[in-house]
């Protein structure tokens, strides 16, 4: 039941690692996971400062979103009064999100940047 367009995949094995090297590489890892845990740590215990920072954010982007598809001017002005209306429920998923995929997003960023590559 193959088609002519599938082809195989070929998995060639990796050479085996010295001692030296799965010792260093065991050391990185686990340094990257203490980084991932100390992120967050830091952003539950600073959850206000990471509220405020997207309260400012959530601000920015509603404007610049309704100036960029509302050009309009009363329209314009009744969407910006009324943006507000969805902050706190956009604050409570936000923040969920945050916690649950910043601290590996970010080590995994931090880690690129010592790679060296």
């Amino acid at each position: 039941m193959s088609s002519p367009k599938s082809k195989a995949i070929t998995v060639r094995p990796t050479p085996p690692l010295s001692p030296r090297l799965a010792a260093e590489e065991k050391f990185k890892q686990e340094k990257l996971h203490d980084t991932e845990l100390l992120l967050q740590d830091m952003f539950i215990r600073e959850e206000a400062t990471v509220k405020l920072i997207f309260d400012s954010l959530y601000d920015i982007g509603a404007i610049n979103i309704i100036n960029k598809k509302f050009p309009f001017p009363p329209l314009n002005r009744f969407l910006k009064s009324i943006v507000g209306v969805p902050k706190p429920i956009a604050k409570i998923l936000l923040f969920r999100w945050f916690v649950a995929n910043c601290p590996s997003l970010l080590t995994n960023w931090l880690h690129s940047k010592v790679r060296f590559k």
